[in-house]
């Protein structure tokens, strides 16, 4: 995926602003977390829904099967950084969407 990318994040069905850095941070982050996964290679598009533990991941348009393990790992990693921005509570559902620029 290029340098450049672009992140919306959507928690509770309400959308969050992102400062340039908590944007970029998260976007890199989501990327990496994904990228080792089989399937993800040469990300241009991403989106992950999470809803109570469930993940669905879509990359390039195709969506990804996990296995436990790594479902386990994206939640936890993702909803401990997200939780950590400014306004947001608990998290019932979020999706996250990373774009190349």
């Amino acid at each position: 995926m290029g340098k450049n990318l672009r992140a919306e994040l959507v928690v509770n069905k309400v959308s969050i602003e992102l400062n340039p850095f908590a944007e970029e941070f998260l976007a890199r982050t989501v990327v990496g977390a994904v990228s080792s996964l089989k399937g993800a290679e040469n990300i241009q598009d991403l989106e992950l829904h999470l809803e109570r533990g469930d993940v669905k991941l879509i990359v390039n348009g195709n969506e990804l099967p996990l296995t436990p393990f790594p479902e386990e790992i994206i939640t936890n990693t993702i909803t401990g950084m997200v939780s950590s921005l400014k306004g947001v509570g608990k998290i019932d559902s979020l999706k996250i969407t990373v774009r190349t620029r």
